[in-house]
């Protein structure tokens, strides 16, 4: 079917797409991963977008809201977002002259008009290419795109608006790896940090490995804040989220009443977000939980269930209007709020500064024989770090 939607728009039947593959059903309700499970080597995107027939027929209301039971028509526009991480009043303020890098594979030929409709309609600023707030390159900062890929189009669709959503003042750098190999994702990192970008957002992974610590030092930079997503599989540990020198950041389940800019919310862990012990990487110094000898996973969490997921725009192979979950929505929304809070900084930041997360207390991500590695329960845990954001203080 997506095929022959691909073929109806006119698009080269040499184009490489990636087909949704494995539908989560049960706890994880009714949505697709949008990439390929990872193989020897790669990585996958960790998206998920909704495929019931509710989600896939809504679109949000501009400039209103649709009474529904999440949010703005069925998901969460960045109004919603915006209150429920309290950071209304600094999407206004802050975030000039910051750059948000976001990190994927493969191209999508139509993010910047894509990104352009999504703030248009929401009433947020224009960033555009021309206006020098939005830049495209390839994996060395050039300008000869890689291979095109309907599922990684998705996942770059969701990164860029989701940093649009939460720091409209951002400027936006997408670095595309020529495939989703850890070898080409790690030089775009690499051309991120290069190209100037202090808080660096990736939103994949894949299931830990030996040797996963000599790619560590694409990430010791003190002075740079990576986030990377968990995992959508339930409990257990992906890579890079387990080095210690990024931000691993899990899932919640989000219920945010009002769009008026006041947090009016309650939060659970999601069943699918990865967390665990890390099987090679050391425990940092700044990490003190006592059930875990080595790098637990995460550090802070934000929405990620595709039941109370958020709104994206996407036009390659798409119809446009989707509602998305997944670490995926998490990742750049962290990245987004060390932006807004104007320092690059590491995870041990926000163990400094707890007072400033969202505590999250209940929820689970699978069964495991330290409780706190799989429960969310007061305090640090693994499927929810040290919590959600409650504006920028702990970041």
């Amino acid at each position: 079917m997506l095929s022959a939607l691909v073929m109806s728009l006119g698009l080269a039947p040499t184009v490489a797409m990636a087909m949704p593959v494995d539908p989560l059903v049960g706890h994880f309700g009714m949505s697709q991963r949008v990439c390929t499970d990872a193989g020897p080597g790669t990585a996958s995107c960790t998206a998920e977008v909704r495929t019931d027939p509710a989600a896939m027929s809504a679109t949000p209301a501009r400039g209103g809201i649709k009474p529904n039971a999440v949010g703005n028509g069925g998901a969460y526009d960045p109004s919603y977002l915006q209150s429920a991480y309290n950071v209304a009043s600094l999407a206004k303020s802050a975030g000039g002259g910051q750059t948000v890098a976001i990190v994927d594979a493969y191209d999508d030929p139509n993010v910047a008009k894509d990104l352009s409709y999504y703030r248009a309609y929401f009433g947020l600023s224009a960033c555009t290419t021309s206006s020098g707030c939005f830049r495209k390159v390839n994996q060395t900062g050039g300008s000869r795109y890689p291979s095109r890929n309907v599922g990684w189009a998705e996942e770059i669709s969701l990164d860029v608006e989701m940093v649009s959503a939460i720091c409209p003042n951002c400027k936006i750098l997408l670095v595309e790896a020529s495939s989703s190999s850890f070898s080409n994702l790690l030089t775009a990192v690499d051309t991120a940090v290069k190209s100037g970008a202090k808080y660096v957002s990736m939103s994949w992974g894949a299931a830990e490995f030996s040797g996963e610590t000599g790619y560590d030092g694409h990430f010791n930079n003190a002075a740079i804040a990576f986030t990377v997503a968990a995992g959508d599989s339930g409990y257990g540990v992906d890579y890079p989220a387990a080095s210690p020198y990024v931000t691993a950041v899990g899932g919640t389940s989000l219920n945010q009443a009002t769009n008026t800019g006041t947090r009016n919310a309650t939060e659970t862990a999601w069943s699918g977000t990865g967390s665990g012990c890390s099987a090679y990487e050391a425990k940092p110094a700044w990490q003190t939980d006592g059930g875990c000898s080595g790098r637990t996973v995460n550090d802070v969490s934000a929405v990620a269930d595709p039941n109370t997921g958020v709104w994206a725009y996407d036009t390659y192979g798409q119809h446009g209007w989707l509602i998305f979950g997944g670490t995926s929505v998490a990742t750049p929304i962290i990245a987004s709020v060390y932006a807004l809070a104007g320092n690059g900084a590491t995870a041990q930041h926000t163990y400094a500064n707890t007072q400033s997360l969202n505590d999250v207390t209940s929820g689970s991500d699978g069964s495991c024989g330290t409780a706190y590695l799989c429960t969310a329960a007061p305090s640090y845990d693994g499927p929810t770090g040290n919590g959600t954001p409650n504006g920028d203080g702990a970041f």
